[in-house]
């Protein structure tokens, strides 16, 4: 006689860690995101600037007034405009709706400023995020959605879990085809300016 299913268990096993905020920084950096955690304005400026450096690349685009005054506030330099972005859009920073644990993945809708482009087009990706945004399972990330935006979903919602890849031609793995070809996450403390 076959077993019979227990559909009481749970679907999947626990996180790596019972704290959400370490399990996700795990399984981000597992599918191959830089992880970056900013307890003040002054840690957040130092780590962009060591990224900036090492990538050798100019200032971020940011377009949502939210980040732009936190980066302000920080004393991070920044685009503000659209001013030659097909050609200079090497790097950019937005913000995202919800970080999920299980996968290390990153939301991120075009209900902001940001729009469709900034989390698409350029070469290197930078999200601004907070410890409350992660949960634990993509179901609960998609509920974020829904109880934000209800029935004015945005037009596009997307579930980022590293960079962009793809290995359809001859096998060969090649980072940024669809997008992104690095994705970086910089966790800032709660409390630290809001954007305020």
């Amino acid at each position: 006689m076959p077993l019979r299913p227990d559909f009481v268990a749970p679907v999947h096993p626990p996180l790596s860690s019972p704290d959400p905020v370490v399990a996700f920084a795990e399984s981000f950096q597992r599918v191959g995101g830089e992880f970056y955690y900013c307890e003040t304005l002054e840690h957040l400026a130092k780590q962009i600037a060591g990224f900036r450096q090492r990538q050798q690349v100019g200032a971020p685009y940011v377009w949502e007034p939210d980040l732009q005054a936190v980066l302000r506030a920080a004393g991070v330099a920044f685009r503000a405009d659209e001013q030659d972005f097909i050609a200079q859009a090497d790097l950019s920073l937005t913000s995202c709706e919800a970080l999920v644990a299980r996968t290390g993945s990153v939301l991120v809708s075009a209900a902001t400023a940001s729009g469709r482009r900034l989390s698409i087009y350029p070469d290197q990706h930078l999200v601004l995020a907070r410890p409350s945004q992660v949960v634990s399972e993509i179901g609960e990330a998609l509920r974020v959605i829904q109880s934000r935006y209800g029935s004015q979903m945005p037009s596009m919602v997307s579930l980022t879990s590293g960079p962009s890849r793809t290995a359809d031609i001859e096998k060969t793995l090649v980072l940024g085809a669809h997008g992104p070809r690095r994705i970086a996450l910089f966790l800032l403390e709660e409390g630290e300016n809001n954007g305020e």
